[in-house]
């Protein structure tokens, strides 16, 4: 595993990121788990104060900046990152900049200029937007906050790992969406120290897999779209720190299709009573495609987020 990703690290996180949340809850559900034959229990990151996991690695990464004195950030994304990036600047006082593609999620927009951010739209996917980020750093001499290729990112989200490992220390199998990769790399570096008899599994869209194509075939990969309504998932690229530590850790990858994220999404509503997007149903969409092989094992899923807008959930429950 790179060396700058250490579980050390992770638990030197802890008291920056408790500063400003509370741990969240590892639930078991009867109900889920009598549906699922293995024994369910969900990481509920749609509990922190923005709904999604990310915070932990914002809050992390701007309390670092902050002691450095860096005069502002800039970052891309489809919300959640943004979000954390956004909340956790506001608290340090640093400056923000967002780049978000033409046509995001109006709501997630509207948050993160509530906490704070200028916002600009640009490009038609998140890919593009982060171009346009890669050039603005030079133009303002801000700080590049990538959504992966971040030490500090991905050690402050292994946080939530350590809660996981010290409410279930036996658990079996965890599923972890993977976008830009910092959810499922903090599980290995977690995990992996912790409890390495664990298997851990990376879930995708199958219309945005450009994490599995790479980690299937040992290189660097790009699609030319990734079309998914779960756009926590929804990127066209690989990145590199990410890609060596899944390369060395990461034990298996499932791809999910519109569909079965969807149904994760109503599965999840009517047996926990807990709103997830799509990424965030992610997890639970892979371990049904699973389950018989899951059969009376204790199973992490990820609810990385429940930052659904109104017309996706409006669709979301029409299809049934």
């Amino acid at each position: 595993m790179s060396d700058v990703i250490s579980i050390a690290q992770v638990e030197a996180a802890q008291p920056i990121v408790y500063q400003h949340m509370r741990p969240t809850p590892l639930i078991h559900y009867p109900l889920l788990s009598q549906e699922m034959g293995f024994q369910a229990y969900v990481k509920h990151e749609n509990h922190t104060p923005i709904g999604a996991f990310k915070i932990r690695g914002g809050l992390n990464l701007m309390a670092h900046l902050a002691r450095q004195g860096v005069p502002g950030v800039i970052t891309a994304t489809r919300g959640n990152h943004g979000q954390s990036v956004a909340l956790a600047a506001h608290v340090y006082h640093i400056p923000v900049t967002i780049v978000v593609p033409v046509g995001n999620n109006p709501e997630k927009n509207a948050l993160m200029r509530a906490q704070g951010a200028e916002l600009i739209e640009h490009g038609r996917d998140f890919d593009e937007a982060r171009a346009l980020v890669e050039e603005l750093q030079h133009e303002r001499g801000l700080y590049y906050v990538h959504p992966a290729n971040e030490p500090l990112l991905i050690h402050g989200v292994g946080t939530y790992w350590l809660e996981v490992f010290q409410d279930l220390p036996d658990l079996d199998v965890a599923f972890v969406p993977v976008g830009g990769g910092s959810g499922v790399c903090a599980a290995i570096t977690v995990l992996k120290a912790l409890r390495p008899a664990t298997r851990i599994v990376g879930v995708q869209a199958a219309n945005a897999p450009a994490v599995y194509n790479s980690w299937s075939s040992g290189q660097l990969c790009e699609t030319d779209s990734a079309q998914t309504f779960a756009d926590g998932l929804a990127t066209r690229v690989a990145f590199e720190l990410p890609f060596h530590i899944m390369q060395e850790g990461l034990d298996a990858m499932v791809l999910v299709s519109e569909d079965e994220i969807r149904q994760a999404i109503v599965r999840l509503l009517r047996t926990t009573h807990n709103l997830a997007e799509g990424a965030g149903a992610a997890a639970t969409a892979a371990a049904w495609k699973l389950r018989e092989s899951l059969a009376g094992q204790k199973v992490v899923m990820v609810l990385s987020g429940g930052n659904i807008d109104l017309e996706t959930l409006h669709w979301v429950l029409s299809q049934d």
